[in-house]
């Protein structure tokens, strides 16, 4: 196992806890201090695309040619001419090609498009404590940024303030709550997600959905996730609101209903319980079965009135890989999230996180193969969107390179909700009054901030930024999380139009995967992407040969 470093001495960062590939701790704490790359970008935004103390210093590269398979062990091709994709009014002289001019737009979608300003959209923030803590921060956060956010599965089930009649649903408090405070702040670009897994189609919650809201959301189904091969899980801690959960339909461990569990829990035996979704496709006993069943839920919904679906797919092996990608393409679905092992997860089994299913970039590599052999069969395929322990801007272009043309997005899940973390907190110390509303861990400002500024607009770099989107009056309205979300989100922006500029590529929908090398010969032979010294050899030689 690949052990990564824990501090940068370049960019000024050090992990908490144990850094993985994506840069994040593997435990990352809503309290945390600081200060990864991803807890610092919320903070300073684009200057943490830069080596700190200019001036005093100079940096050298330590990720040369990594051992292992994964994200870390591409690098990105670069170019000494030409310009492709450069938007219209601009020419291919050296003043038109330059980063900013670089344009990160995207859209996904089958009968109509979804525009994005940036290709990201969230994971899934569904029913564990930290989404429904910090949903203000996240949800106005990527509202403001122009990216779709995904309200996760279980919402409905677990709210106690929700009613149900007959099983259904009728009314969701928590749910539109999500959905309005996205909507508050969402112009043309983005969009909602909107998760169904087995009790969240028991209790109708796609029918909620489309009896109260527009075509502008997106139910999407739920096969899995990179994190667990399992239904989703939350931890509570109160005996009644087991016993209320287990009353709802769900699987409750251990089993608050029984005597012998209550009088546990009351002596101190038992302190929490876990909350467990339900497998999906267990009636299904062959693929014939349940390519019938998915068709069957995608033809209800559009008999409901659905006009956008999606499918989330987790790190199954090659036949769940192939089944997602034909199922979504022969129901002309709107996007299929491919999520790998590596990603992360508000609760999941760990050894369950460590070892089981396929990791993100073979993962990915083969849904590529496999979309190739669908559209040599003249079979559309739809777009994509990859997933699984991504968080940098580097992460971004070899994602969308390296499934081009097909992928569209790129899913980050941890990222964005570390800098709403970190915002909520500063937001507690500098509007006490907020303090218990955003969830705010701290009493003061640690040096880490403090650093920076004493206040918002000293702190934030894309304070000002939001300020003049929204206006300067609505900002007190603002959760601090959002204006850090934003702020890291720029960030990632600015790093993908540099990564894009040096491959000259002025447009997402020129990115290739020629664009991209194996670092190693193992990486070469899982991915197929030629080894460093072999990726346009033959174009080198031609020249050498004229």
């Amino acid at each position: 196992m690949l052990n990564w470093p824990k501090r940068n001495d370049a960019l000024g960062t050090v992990n908490r806890g144990n850094p993985c590939e994506s840069g994040l701790c593997t435990l990352c704490q809503s309290d945390c201090r600081g200060r990864c790359e991803t807890w610092m970008s919320a903070l300073k935004g684009r200057k943490m695309l830069y080596p700190r103390d200019f001036g005093d210093i100079t940096s050298g590269s330590r990720n040369i040619a990594p051992q292992g398979v994964g994200y870390h062990s591409l690098r990105v091709n670069g170019y000494a001419h030409d310009a492709e994709g450069l938007a219209e009014g601009l020419s291919d002289n050296a003043d038109d090609c330059i980063f900013p001019n670089v344009v990160t737009e995207t859209e996904f979608g089958n009968k109509s498009k979804i525009k994005s300003k940036i290709p990201l959209m969230t994971g899934a923030l569904g029913s564990t404590t930290i989404a429904q803590k910090y949903w203000n921060s996240f949800a106005v956060g990527a509202a403001l940024s122009g990216f779709p956010i995904v309200i996760g599965e279980n919402v409905v089930g677990i709210d106690r303030e929700a009613t149900l009649e007959n099983g259904k649903v009728v009314d969701a408090p928590e749910l539109d709550r999500r959905i309005e405070i996205y909507k508050r702040y969402a112009d043309d670009y983005g969009a909602i997600f909107i998760q169904l897994n087995v009790e969240d189609t028991r209790n109708g919650v796609a029918e909620y959905i489309l009896d109260n809201y527009d075509e502008d959301v997106i139910i999407e189904l739920k096969w899995g996730q990179g994190a667990k091969s399992i239904g989703g899980e939350i931890q509570v801690t109160s005996l009644e609101y087991a016993k209320f959960l287990a009353n709802r339909g769900y699987v409750v461990d251990p089993d608050p209903t029984l005597e012998r569990n209550q009088k546990a829990f009351k002596s101190g035996a038992i302190k929490s319980f876990a909350r467990h979704s339900r497998l999906g496709g267990t009636e299904a006993a062959s693929t014939e079965a349940l390519r019938e069943d998915f068709m069957e839920s995608v033809e209800y919904l559009r008999s409901l009135g659905c006009k956008k679906i999606s499918l989330k797919t987790g790190a199954y092996g090659m036949k769940g890989l192939a089944m997602a990608l034909r199922f979504a393409a022969d129901t002309e679905l709107d996007l299929l999230t491919i999520d790998g092992a590596g990603g992360g997860t508000g609760m999941s089994p760990w050894n369950m996180m460590e070892h089981w299913g396929v990791p993100s970039l073979v993962l990915h590599s083969k849904a590529v193969e496999y979309a190739d052999i669908l559209a040599e069969q003249g079979i559309e395929v739809p777009d994509l969107s990859f997933g699984g322990g991504l968080a940098r801007e580097d992460h971004i272009f070899k994602a969308l390179a390296l499934g081009a043309p097909y992928t569209k997005l790129v899913c980050m899940g941890r990222a964005p909700m570390v800098a709403g973390f970190l915002g909520s907190n500063i937001e507690g110390v500098l509007r006490p009054e907020n303090k218990e509303q955003v969830n705010g861990n701290w009493d003061k400002l640690p040096k880490t901030v403090k650093k920076f500024g004493k206040t918002a607009e000293g702190i934030f770099a894309g304070w000002h930024d939001v300020a003049e989107q929204i206006g300067e009056a609505e900002m007190e309205n603002i959760p601090l999380g959002a204006v850090a979300i934003y702020t890291l989100t720029d960030k990632l922006k600015a790093g993908l139009q540099q990564f894009m500029a040096g491959a000259r590529k002025f447009n997402l929908s020129q990115i290739e995967r020629s664009d991209l090398m194996s670092a190693n010969r193992e990486t070469e032979a899982e991915t197929g992407i030629p080894y460093m010294t072999e990726a346009l050899d033959d174009k080198a030689k031609e020249i050498l040969k004229k």
